[in-house]
């Protein structure tokens, strides 16, 4: 199971907009495998960062498939984004 997880979520996705989203909505971008639904990046993100999401968005881009997670209020964006590596 720790093998798909990885092959769900391949980095996070940084950019200006997504830095603002992380710090005002609670919000993480991830490039995620084009063929996952919603529910596996759900799954994965909760099982490989011990958090509780409440959204997952997606959308195609040139870059792939992005996932928009919003975190629960309990969990902060920040310290999700710093095991994720954003900083």
């Amino acid at each position: 199971m720790t093998q798909l997880r990885h092959r769900i979520l391949l980095h996070a996705y940084v950019t200006e907009k997504s830095m603002d989203e992380m710090e005002r909505q609670n919000k993480l971008e991830f490039v995620v495998d084009r063929r996952a639904s919603r529910a596996e990046v759900k799954r994965a993100v909760e099982e490989l960062y011990s958090c509780k999401v409440a959204k997952v968005n997606t959308k195609i881009v040139r870059a792939g498939k992005i996932a928009t997670i919003r975190l629960a209020k309990e969990y902060s964006s920040e310290d999700i984004g710093t095991r994720a590596g954003v900083f």
